[in-house]
């Protein structure tokens, strides 16, 4: 995850159920067995974590992320060791026996080197388990590309889209499965049921379209947001009962004894 970013706990954890059931669904996919050493990399403001020390309690428990705003939420929970890191130059001091990532490697790049390096990592018998957003064809990203190249903002924006960062299912399954026991696959297409005037907006407003907002400054900055906000609201309108539906897909993967 880029350390230049600033996060904003705040923003972020306004959809905290929502952002929450994807790391829930996860999590109950877990092997049932022993741990003693659980690393939640790019931890965040840390509840993962605080729920993996709950389930198991006999484990060490570390979070490792690179924002030192979300940390300094993290660290208000007990009884986890708190790690400032990027994941890109990230090494465990000990072979752990779980990796769990949520929504947290699709900000890096060449997942064909950090994947098998992440598993290498493990102790024998190991398990990394890792969720990530894959609705990048879905309007709540191309709508930000879309704004990005259309304005007086492109000549600084046009470096920061990036292709696709997450690979198709059998990409993953091609790359893991020589180097482990098992891997199970599985995506999910979440509709989240959104309260608010621009709810989508807002939800890609601490996320995907962050580093965007932060590369303009004053006006600038307004102008673009607004100019996304008034797209993704034509793309994403609300219902009815004045909610808005957000289908949102994810993709999960356990990889298992390496």
């Amino acid at each position: 995850m880029s350390q230049a970013m600033i996060w904003e706990p705040g923003r972020y954890l306004t959809f905290g159920s929502e952002r929450q059931q994807p790391a829930l669904d996860l999590m109950a996919a877990l092997p049932e067995r022993a741990l003693t050493s659980i690393v939640d990399l790019g931890c965040g403001a840390g509840a993962n974590a605080e729920m993996l020390r709950d389930r198991f309690p006999r484990a060490r428990i570390t979070g490792v992320d690179s924002s030192p705003e979300m940390l300094a939420e993290a660290c208000k929970r007990e009884g986890i060791h708190w790690v400032r890191a990027d994941i890109a130059d990230w090494r465990p001091d000990h072979p752990p026996s779980l990796i769990f990532s949520n929504a947290a490697l699709h900000w890096l790049s060449d997942h064909a080197v950090l994947f098998p390096r992440l598993l290498s990592t493990l102790e024998p018998e190991g398990v990394l388990a890792v969720q990530m957003p894959n609705n990048f064809a879905a309007p709540t990203h191309t709508t930000i590309a879309e704004t990005a190249l259309n304005g007086p903002w492109r000549e600084k924006l046009e470096p920061l889209i990036r292709q696709a960062p997450v690979a198709s299912p059998d990409f993953y399954y091609g790359l893991l499965a020589p180097l482990c026991k098992s891997v199970r696959l599985w995506q999910t297409e979440y509709i989240h049921v959104l309260s608010g005037d621009n709810p989508v907006a807002d939800w890609t407003r601490g996320t995907a379209l962050k580093p965007f907002l932060d590369a303009l400054e004053g006006k600038q900055r307004e102008n673009f947001f607004e100019a996304y906000a008034n797209r993704i609201a034509e793309a994403y309108p609300p219902g009815p009962d004045g909610r808005t539906l957000m289908p949102f897909k994810r993709i999960f993967l356990i990889a298992e004894g390496v």
